[in-house]
């Protein structure tokens, strides 16, 4: 088998790693898990002083493994590979990395499709609904269990910025920078109407059972791939699209009086994203996920006042936006930015002109990169 390409400043073969947790953990919900497991990954080493310590949180459909390879065979890099390495923004040479995948995640953490110790079966749909901050929570158990009192910075981009800034109110003297990239305070009603039709069609796939799908040894794939489709459209901006298919043909012509059918590469390109995720991701853990975003709001337990939230923060922020992103446009990260401003918080803002979209934040923009080097820069100082 072919080895990889590997960049020359990749982080090379990485191990996930697995924490226990055998102390019961109170969620926002009322309930409780008695007993939970983490799936993680490190790049770096950490210093004598144990300030060097970065924290990523994952977006929606992220994982533990954000950097480097599983395999010489492996052909895929983490998923922020672009950014965690040694001279890349979130530099391993300079910074200690810890990446998890999140609790009620499938790629390894405790979740839908963990064994419920009750039952001795899977959880599936009985696996307790889950806030932004019980992840934050179980974060900072883990952060504990690796002996880090405070972090460098937190760091996570669309729903992992929405942890950063949780993390910010929640615990603030354990984190001195918070990176909030492509975020939100809270969603709008039309990323809720989203999220909705994404899990509607993941409730009408027959083979979803009301979420009991394991124990008939099946999964709504059908369901998973539209909601996968429809969640990446909103990732690309149109002009993302245009670029990278146009109304280019992958079969069949415009004739009229032709038999044969006419398929956009832009149809190909999505049923294969919707295909490949049915195959790898849980249909309980996307509903999970996708409820966890609806509900955030971080100012609402502050009187609906962002400045009164942000307030008892500590920490210095980068807030990042990117120009074509419709799903978290700039004006979400504008209003982050203007109730820091009234709290009188430090912060750094930028908006990157990019075509990409929502997913600009995973891609290697030179701006996008220049900005948050300089910012990790005086992160590094400050560790």
């Amino acid at each position: 088998m072919v080895s990889a390409p590997r960049d020359s400043r990749s982080v090379g073969l990485v191990q996930p790693q697995v924490a226990h947790f055998a102390e019961a953990l109170p969620l926002a919900c009322g309930r409780e898990l008695a007993d939970y497991e983490l799936v993680y990954e490190t790049y770096g080493t950490l210093n004598a002083a144990k300030s060097n310590a970065v924290l990523v949180c994952h977006a929606l459909s992220g994982h533990h493994h954000a950097a480097g390879y599983h395999s010489e065979e492996d052909r895929k890099p983490g998923w922020w590979d672009e950014c965690i390495g040694p001279g890349k923004p979130i530099d391993t040479e300079r910074f200690f990395v810890v990446s998890l995948n999140n609790l009620g995640g499938c790629h390894g953490s405790t979740g839908p499709t963990s064994i419920n110790p009750a039952t001795g079966k899977p959880w599936g749909p009985d696996f307790p609904p889950l806030r932004v901050r019980d992840w934050v929570h179980s974060q900072a158990r883990l952060a504990d269990y690796l002996g880090i009192d405070c972090w460098a910075a937190v760091i996570g981009g669309s729903l992992g910025g929405m942890q950063a800034m949780r993390w910010a109110l929640e615990y603030p003297e354990r984190l001195k920078h918070c990176v909030v990239i492509a975020a939100a305070m809270k969603l709008s009603a039309q990323n809720l109407a989203f999220n909705e039709v994404a899990r509607q069609a993941i409730l009408s796939d027959p083979a979803f059972d009301e979420g009991r799908y394991l124990a008939n040894d099946a999964i709504p794939a059908q369901g998973l791939a539209l909601a996968r489709m429809v969640g990446h459209i909103t990732y690309l901006s149109d002009n993302a699209m245009a670029a990278k298919f146009g109304r280019d043909l992958r079969s069949g012509n415009f004739n009229i009086g032709s038999e044969e059918g006419v398929e956009f590469q832009v149809q190909s390109y999505l049923r294969y994203q919707g295909s490949r995720f049915s195959g790898s991701f849980d249909a309980n853990t996307y509903i999970l996920m996708t409820r966890a975003l609806d509900y955030f709001d971080l100012a609402r337990e502050y009187d609906n006042d962002p400045v009164q939230a942000f307030g008892h923060a500590r920490c210095s922020f980068l807030v990042v936006s990117f120009s074509t992103d419709w799903r978290f446009s700039p004006q979400r990260s504008q209003e982050i930015v203007d109730a820091l401003i009234a709290a009188d918080k430090p912060v750094s803002y930028i908006d990157i002109e990019a075509d990409e979209g929502h997913d600009a934040f995973l891609m290697p923009i030179p701006a996008y990169l220049a900005a948050f080097s300089a910012y990790m820069r005086r992160v590094g100082g400050d560790a």
